[in-house]
């Protein structure tokens, strides 16, 4: 079972119980949790806002209640049995061997239960915090026309749960990725930031060593002034004083080394700034390329969601058209099965006259099969008499009598309601059979207009 975390424990709505007990809860990831031990019953799609919401399960012969066991309402996604809605204790049952025990239920009030319209699902959670069961996804939202006309495949189902499955843990794929971005992005801004005050140091010292630097030479140039002053009072003395003037070159050429030293030190330093520079720059560039990286992913995101929405889209297209197919072969169906019963009716009718014809010739000690054929005409008087007869037939005022009202009145073979051949009509005698059944647009089963409510609870039994 796949599981992806949309919220934390603190964004639920704490129930009665909450407050005076929280349940036992664990941090186990739903790897070592078994779920086959307790199986959750009649378990709907959804579930209408403002009602109670009774849960029905059932119990194992291998698993045993205790007391601190627990059932709450977990938003799908969740990871830990931390993440619960809201929740309710379970009831011990008195015999847990009997057949009565296994079977249990419980009530969750309608304030505690979630208002949005978001997936959940039930789970039976034990007193280790370990979930041994759980039930599948529904809604809290109000009921539509379409949650009882649509009828969905359990394949179906199953295929789409499977697809939103796969957008989740490519969309938390997508999160995980932004989040370690972010982060990334956080470090570099503090080791810029640390970067920058180095510089600030840096600069600091450098200015420092500049006054310095500055000092000293306005120090040397004052002392050397001062030398070349002792040189012009002591030339005289010059001699006597060489050694000294040597070892003041010797400190001045020492001086001007360490000088240099220094200067050398102030390009180490400046030559370093401008790398740091480089390094700065080169930062905001990866840093502008995050960004770029991130707005891809965001966009590839949002296609995504465009291509989930037409998919539905196409999916309801789908099935409008099948119920408008399905609807349209069961009136074809009726009209055949119509059709059908009319010929068998008109064949009855045309062997009761041949044989009602068969049994008047044979009393007459005549051959049906040795009369020529003769097409009927609409002088029924005139063709009713035989020419060959001086008196006529005696028994054509019989089957004049007799024939009118065969052929006159027609049964409905659904209801035996006489129907006339002068209105005959077969869009009448259609529209007849339509009034008198009741076609099941799933089916296609047919039930009379007089048991109309148990086609009501046959269509019904379509949406379960």
């Amino acid at each position: 079972m796949t599981a992806v975390v949309w919220k934390g424990r603190s964004e639920r709505t704490p129930t009665m119980e909450e407050i005076t007990e929280d349940p036992p809860t664990s941090a186990i990831l739903l790897d070592h949790c078994h779920f086959s031990q307790v199986i959750f019953n009649s378990v709907e799609k959804f579930y209408v806002p403002g009602g109670d919401v009774t849960c029905y399960y059932t119990l194992t012969q291998h698993f045993l209640p205790r007391r601190k066991d627990w059932i709450g309402i977990f938003r799908v996604g969740w990871k830990t049995t931390r993440e619960y809605y809201t929740f309710m204790w379970v009831t011990l049952p008195v015999d847990v061997n009997s057949d009565s025990a296994k079977q249990q239920e419980v009530q969750f009030k309608a304030y505690y239960l979630p208002k949005d319209d978001e997936y959940y699902q039930f789970c039976y959670v034990d007193q280790d915090g370990v979930v041994r069961g759980a039930s599948i996804p529904f809604q809290f939202r109000p009921e539509n026309e379409e949650d009882i006309l649509v009828v969905t495949t359990q394949g179906e189902v199953e295929e789409i749960e499977q697809h939103n499955k796969e957008l989740c843990k490519e969309n938390q794929k997508l999160k995980d990725s932004c989040v370690s971005l972010e982060k990334q992005n956080s470090d570099m801004q503090a080791e810029l930031q640390k970067n920058q005050e180095e510089l600030e140091t840096l600069k600091s010292i450098n200015k420092k060593l500049e006054e310095k630097v500055k000092e000293q030479k306005d120090h040397w140039e004052t002392e050397l002034l001062q030398l070349k002053e002792q040189n012009q009072k002591m030339a005289s003395e010059n001699e006597k004083m060489g050694v000294r003037v040597d070892q003041l070159q010797a400190q001045l050429s020492t001086q001007e080394k360490e000088m240099e030293k220094l200067v050398q030190g102030d390009q180490d330093k400046t030559e370093q700034l401008e790398h740091l520079k480089k390094e700065n720059g080169q930062l905001f560039l990866s840093l502008t390329e995050q960004k770029e990286h991130q707005k891809k992913l965001q966009q590839t995101v949002e296609e995504m969601k465009q291509k989930e929405t037409t998919a539905m889209k196409k999916q309801q297209e789908l099935m409008d058209q099948n119920f408008d197919l399905s609807k349209r072969l069961s009136e074809n169906k009726i009209i055949y099965d119509v059709l059908q019963r009319e010929k068998e009716n008109m064949e009855r009718e045309n062997d009761l006259l041949k044989r009602e014809n068969s049994r008047l010739l044979s009393y007459m000690g005549l051959d049906f099969d040795s009369l020529p054929y003769q097409a009927p005409t609409s002088d029924q008087g005139g063709a009713g008499q035989n020419p060959r007869l001086v008196y006529g037939n005696p028994y054509s005022g019989i089957q004049e009598s007799s024939a009118p009202g065969q052929l006159s009145i027609k049964k409905c073979p659904t209801c035996n309601s006489d129907l006339a051949d002068d209105i005959f009509d077969p869009t009448l005698e259609q529209q007849h059979m339509q009034s008198l059944c009741l076609n099941c647009p799933i089916c296609d089963k047919v039930f009379p207009a007089k048991e109309k409510q148990i086609f009501e609870d046959h269509v019904f039994c379509h949406t379960l």
